[in-house]
């Protein structure tokens, strides 16, 4: 195998496929990336055996062939080189890779290509097109709510359904972790079939999320019991679902929050974050009280330590107290965008919705704590 590729083209890929690798797997062929040669590209592959990243570049093949190579150590050599060098790369025995540019050479010791895992990319499935920007969109908005707690599994990850209403086609994301719940719906530009949800993990939510964030391109989605595949110009990303079922979060979204609170989203989350600084992991409630075109904000700790802080806003409701987690409540008002944000109540044990006017579609839920 000898080819020569510019290093900002190998660099960038590298960047991709080196960021699913685990650094500890005991199996050393998981921590390496394989490296194939022909028709004048170069395909790169790496696996955690969950996610899967394939991805084609261009470049110039002298000779056709493949290893596999230690993804850190590639990508941390590579990122050490100049800019706008070439680089030369060579195996001919797939036990020693040597790397060239410039006056700087590096012998880099090999596993066969044969030890590497199968990646199978393609799957029986529903297809979905849309844009990439959609989907960044649908993540970035709804990710914090993911859960970290291993033994609900179902809830480590995105919940993902498209449904078709009055001819139109919604993509749905949804997160909770039993305590907050965050939707956000995307009208797509083109028509596709129902999918009833399936349950993206959280790393592959969080990788697709960097990807996404440097495409601006239509993408296309396959989904099948099993796995769901992402197509990204040149670059297929492949992942297992969890297997479990997703909570009905439709029934835990409130139907009579009658009581409204408009109020400036800057000016509530500086004040709550002014006022928690106090609390701590045993006293991390912050409480709310509601009155006519007021709201206080106060929170005591364990060792006598209060602080309190009034804002104004638009209120006309019954007079509420209702406590909550402070980190929670600054994650919401973090994802909105809106200057005025909507908050609805219905009593001081019942959660509440938080949204923004002009995007219905964005829904944050969160349940109190007992102040």
């Amino acid at each position: 195998m000898k080819f020569l590729v510019e290093k900002k083209t190998i660099f960038k890929s590298l960047s991709h496929l080196q960021s699913i690798v685990d650094k500890r797997n005991a199996l050393p062929i998981l921590s390496n990336i394989l490296l194939e040669v022909r028709n004048n590209e170069l395909i790169m592959c790496s696996t955690d055996m969950d996610i899967s990243i394939k991805e084609t570049i261009n470049c110039e093949v002298i000779e056709e062939g493949a290893t596999t190579i230690n993804a850190q150590l590639i990508y941390d050599i590579i990122k050490k080189l100049h800019d706008e060098s070439k680089i030369e790369i060579i195996s001919n025995d797939g036990k020693i890779l040597t790397l060239r540019s410039g006056v700087s050479k590096f012998s880099l010791s090999c596993l066969p290509k044969e030890e590497f895992p199968l990646i199978e990319s393609k799957i029986e499935g529903t297809k979905l097109e849309t844009k990439a920007e959609n989907i960044y969109n649908l993540i970035d908005k709804t990710k914090f709510a993911i859960s970290n707690e291993e033994t609900r599994y179902f809830l480590n990850g995105l919940y993902f359904s498209v449904n078709n209403e009055e001819g139109k086609s919604i993509l749905n994301f949804v997160g909770t972790d039993g305590h907050r719940l965050a939707k956000y719906s995307i009208q797509n530009h083109v028509n596709s079939k129902d999918i009833n949800g399936v349950i993206i993990p959280k790393k592959t939510i969080n990788e697709l999320y960097k990807l996404l964030s440097e495409n601006s391109d239509n993408i296309e989605i396959e989904i099948s019991s099993n796995k769901i595949i992402f197509y990204i110009g040149k670059l297929i990303f492949i992942s297992k679902l969890i297997d479990g079922t997703f909570p009905d979060y439709k029934r835990v979204i409130p139907k009579n929050n009658n009581e409204i609170l408009n109020i400036n989203r800057s000016n509530l989350l500086s004040a709550v974050d002014r006022v928690s600084t106090i609390v701590n992991e045993k006293s991390p409630v912050i409480k709310f009280k509601l009155l006519k075109d007021l709201v206080n904000l106060s929170t005591f700790n364990n060792d006598n330590s209060s602080a309190t802080e009034d804002i104004q806003a638009k209120y006309q409701g019954k007079e509420i107290e209702i406590g909550f987690n402070a980190k929670y409540i600054m994650d919401i008002l973090d994802n909105l965008n809106e200057n005025e944000i909507q908050i609805s109540f219905h009593d001081n044990s019942s959660p509440i919705i938080a949204k923004e006017k002009s995007n219905p579609d964005l829904i944050y839920v969160l349940m109190p704590m007992r102040v």
